[in-house]
């Protein structure tokens, strides 16, 4: 949308810039993030042992990438224990639960191929060294310790959060780990509204006789639930013109046009300004562009709810 390129490229963002941080990128930078990233600051950990390095790169496809190569604490420790399994994507500051992984297809991946100590360092502390002391869109994948992470952001920056991404797990594949209900729980006492949920998983069977090939296994057996992507974006109740128009953007990257349409009408009321109209207008511009993609019948519901709502 025009509309998202105009606002990003207005004084109120050329002077305070969406800020994302990803934690647990695994090389990949969040892609919902694309079509905002060259005016963005974004914020990427990626454990290693060397000296600590907050490096810019300058691929252009940010207007700052910092990565920082520590592990993401919650404590003050200077390190701690990293457990490297097969699969990279695995490996955690958590321990897997091999005895709960038993029965499940995927458990081969968890297998721990050795215990490291990696230096560790807090959001806070990597905020202050960057220079930076807010947060637009918090993401973090980082195998079972998402929520904790969340809860331990000092309270100014996580009351000002407009989204918040998780991955929890849904089985028990970590020890001690945060799980989806924790995520529900404690994001129900903030002021946000589940965006999205994203259900994952895979076949509870793994027979050691290996009766049957992985391949044929997974086209037979039916996936079950083991972990989920979750994103969480703020209510309304903003009161702030950057924070609004913020809010609106990441509603349009979610594809939650009726909220964006909300969140725009509130901007309307408060400030009477111009730009939250057209936020609107792009909004319902959008909406028409996709209805081709569409059968016109189901379209027609579902622009006469977000409509209805509006005019309630």
């Amino acid at each position: 949308m025009k509309i998202i390129k105009r606002i990003l490229n207005s004084e109120l963002f050329i002077n305070k810039p969406p800020v994302l941080i990803d934690i647990g990128a695994s090389g990949e930078i969040n892609p919902k993030w694309k079509k905002i990233a060259r005016y963005s600051i974004c914020i990427a950990f990626d454990a290693d042992d060397r000296e600590l390095d907050i490096s810019e790169n300058k691929t252009g496809k940010y207007k700052k990438l910092l990565t920082i190569n520590r592990v993401v604490s919650i404590d003050n420790k200077e390190t701690t224990n990293f457990y490297l399994t097969s699969s990279p994507f695995c490996s955690s500051t958590l321990k897997p639960n091999k005895e709960k992984l038993k029965p499940w297809l995927f458990s081969d991946l968890f297998e721990i191929e050795k215990t490291v100590s990696l230096p560790a360092i807090s959001i806070q502390d990597s905020l202050n060294q960057i220079g930076v002391d807010y947060i637009d869109w918090f993401k973090a994948d980082t195998q079972g310790t998402d929520l904790r992470i969340f809860s331990n952001l000092p309270a100014t920056i996580k009351n000002n959060l407009l989204a918040a991404e998780f991955e929890p797990g849904i089985i028990d594949a970590y020890e001690g780990e945060d799980k989806l209900h924790s995520v529900l729980g404690t994001m129900d006492k903030f002021d946000f509204w589940l965006s999205s949920m994203n259900i994952k998983g895979t076949q509870r069977y793994n027979d050691s006789s290996k009766l049957f090939t992985k391949f044929t296994t997974k086209r037979i057996i039916k996936n079950s639930p083991c972990w989920a992507e979750v994103t969480y974006l703020h209510t309304d109740n903003l009161e702030d013109k950057r924070q609004l128009l913020m809010l609106f953007i990441f509603a349009v990257l979610e594809r939650q046009y009726g909220f964006a349409i909300e969140v725009a009408e509130k901007g309307l009321r408060i400030f009477n300004e111009q730009i939250f109209e057209d936020c609107k207008k792009s909004v319902i511009s959008q909406l028409k562009k996709e209805r081709l993609k569409i059968p016109l019948v189901i379209f027609k519901k579902q622009l006469n709810k977000i409509l209805s709502k509006i005019n309630d």
